[in-house]
């Protein structure tokens, strides 16, 4: 029997989890962990406006040294507003030989995130919170259908 690679037998698990914090704010958090990485990106936006104040990223391991080096790139996040717009300004940070995919992709999932938690704000029936975040992500995506 043939031995497997790195590559033909691997496992990447990606998660996310958002907070709604006392002060209002939205605690946005990413993980990615592999056999080559495990990489934490933390991001806090004002929960009224989602413009994003704080954004970091951790890499505890990843396949070079140079990989950590991007985190410096999240400092152009911080004034930007989560909304339209989201694809094409991780796309101009983060991507290229001086960006780096797997922040995007995490980025990409993470972030509109945020618009689910201000649309949801002062609900705590779970139904009713899906119907008003159905309303309010309308045209967004095939399972928002206007």
């Amino acid at each position: 029997m043939r031995k497997l690679n790195a590559m033909e037998d691997f496992r990447r698990d990606v998660g996310y989890r958002v907070l709604r914090r006392e002060d209002e704010s939205i605690a946005l958090t990413a993980t990615l962990r592999d056999r080559f990485h495990d990489i934490v990106v933390e991001v806090v936006a004002e929960g009224d406006s989602l413009t994003i104040r704080e954004a970091r990223a951790d890499f505890r391991a990843s396949p070079t040294p140079d990989c950590k080096d991007v985190s410096a790139c999240l400092d152009r996040l911080v004034g930007f507003r989560i909304g339209p717009g989201l694809n094409r300004k991780l796309t101009e940070i983060f991507g290229g030989s001086t960006g780096c995919g797997n922040l995007r992709t995490l980025l990409q999932g993470l972030l509109p995130l945020a618009l689910n938690v201000r649309a949801a704000t002062g609900i705590e029936d779970e139904e009713e919170m899906l119907d008003k975040i159905h309303k309010q992500l309308a045209g967004t995506c095939a399972g928002y259908r206007v």
